[in-house]
């Protein structure tokens, strides 16, 4: 959903910053030409994922209609809506069925990103960056910030490699945005089954 525009204070986005480097990764928030580049790949990777047809399928596979009994997938009710000034690339599941998405909103005209890198790609890396994205965004939900992951560049080799900051051995792992927002309904949770309970 879009953000009010109301800035993250800087006292919040260092102690977003400290939570990430306690857990051996980093997070680094750009100035405004620096996030406008790290969402045009953003942007880039969404529109490849939209031209493809494996990925529209796959991502319209994970819908699901209201009042179906399952425990995975996306309720349809609870996706959200695109930007109608087409500034933000959010994640469409929809695979262009213009009756499964809602009506486009305007979204916040700056957003606030960080993200989320290491120095390797190693799988140790790889699960320090899961560590780090927990602190990261239990920090953001202690301070009352909202997040959205942003994801789709991360998933194209050269695009991914893109993100990278200048001069330094940066390997991207996440894109995160971050503000803040209204109140809406919870997303189900999937549950598992052992021994006939619930985790």
């Amino acid at each position: 959903m879009p953000f009010t525009g109301r800035p993250v204070p800087e006292t919040i986005l260092t102690e977003m910053a400290a939570a990430a480097h306690a857990e051996g990764a980093r997070l680094h928030v750009p100035d405004i030409p620096g996030t406008r580049r790290l969402l045009g790949l953003t942007a880039v990777a969404e529109a490849r994922n939209q031209a493809g047809p494996e990925r529209v399928a796959e991502a319209r596979a994970w819908i699901t209609a209201s009042g179906t009994d399952t425990s995975y997938g996306i309720p349809v009710g609870t996706l959200g809506p695109l930007d109608a000034a087409g500034r933000m690339p959010m994640l469409d599941f929809t695979g262009g069925l213009p009756a499964l998405r809602p009506p486009a909103l305007r979204f916040e005209r700056h957003a606030q990103v960080g993200l989320l890198w290491g120095a390797y790609d190693r799988r140790e890396d790889w699960l320090r960056a899961g560590q780090t994205l927990q602190r990261v965004l239990l920090t953001a939900t202690v301070h009352g910030v909202r997040t959205s992951l942003l994801h789709q560049a991360m998933q194209r080799p050269d695009l991914r490699a893109a993100a990278g900051l200048p001069r330094r051995r940066c390997r991207p792992y996440l894109l995160i945005r971050f503000g803040y927002g209204r109140e809406d309904g919870r997303t189900p949770r999937a549950t598992g089954q052992t021994d006939g309970g619930h985790r």
